[in-house]
């Protein structure tokens, strides 16, 4: 990593207070910037617009996404705000660079009675499949990221109280409350399976691997692509968090309040699952409406 780059890390991460994961993925897309400008002798700090054009249809070729690509071009744009605010340059060449227009696409949603497939499908015969149950059961009660289940810890969690104290994006709060469901395998997951993955050792993490640490989110993904596996229920890890706002709303729960569940900073954002429910109530009008 070049200089330029740890300082653009630092910018993300101090001053913009941006996320790790997010600024992981931005520092990545700055040094393919840089390897692509070095085959035409140049680098970010003398690059053209034309040039970062040039790239951005590069990128392009290869068949990305619009979210892709959008992502890619934030990143750019981030970078050349902090190359102007630490005076490298005295101009922002990605000035003229558009942020591709995004399609709509509505998140992947499951019928509450798929979801309970899908957590029934789970072994709970071993210590793993115990933590699994417990781990997706709380997921789908809270709407948790991924990252927000995995970063878990018990001075996080009120058991008593049924309530997660919830660490999100950009290091917001929220508590959140889980159900009986949850609170039952969470119990039974940390009475009789977490003592035997935590061995020897002692972790502040609620949820852990076969060597005792905390679980990764790449562990969390790995071990639901076996339970969905198993069920035949098309669905991510994700899916599940979609489906606990859209849960909520069409069991009557107001936007505000789904929204400040989620973490959401705007509403917006939450108001895509409005959309899915009236595509349910579509869906099923088509189905049972006899006056088809």
């Amino acid at each position: 990593m070049s200089i330029l780059v740890r300082r653009f890390q630092a910018y993300l991460l101090s001053t913009r207070r941006r996320s790790i994961l997010t600024a992981d993925v931005y520092i990545r897309e700055i040094e393919m910037l840089e390897t692509f400008l070095l085959k035409y002798g140049k680098t970010p700090l003398d690059a053209s617009g034309e040039d970062l054009l040039t790239y951005l249809v590069y990128r392009s070729q290869s068949g990305l996404q619009r979210t892709t690509m959008a992502r890619i071009v934030a990143s750019i744009h981030s970078f050349y705000r902090f190359c102007l605010n630490e005076k490298f340059r005295t101009d922002d060449p990605s000035i003229q660079i558009r942020t591709p227009r995004q399609d709509r696409n509505l998140p992947d949603v499951l019928a509450p009675e798929s979801v309970e497939y899908v957590l029934d499908s789970i072994d709970i015969s071993t210590p793993n499949g115990l933590r699994d149950r417990a781990l997706f059961e709380l997921i789908y009660s809270c709407g948790l990221r991924i990252s927000e289940a995995a970063g878990l810890t018990f001075q996080q969690l009120y058991l008593e109280e049924k309530l997660l104290r919830v660490l999100g994006k950009r290091h917001k709060e929220r508590l959140v409350p889980f159900g009986d469901e949850a609170l039952y395998w969470l119990k039974k997951y940390l009475a009789e399976a977490r003592p035997l993955l935590e061995k020897n050792g002692k972790s502040d993490f609620v949820f852990l691997n076969q060597e005792g640490r905390g679980i990764s989110r790449k562990g969390i993904w790995k071990r639901f692509s076996q339970i969905r596996a198993k069920s035949g229920i098309k669905a991510k890890v994700h899916t599940f968090r979609h489906s606990f706002a859209t849960h909520l709303l069409a069991g009557g729960a107001d936007l505000r309040t789904v929204q400040e569940l989620l973490g959401h900073t705007d509403i917006a954002t939450t108001q895509i699952y409005t959309h899915i429910d009236e595509a349910s109530l579509g869906m099923y009008h088509k189905e049972y409406f006899p006056r088809k």
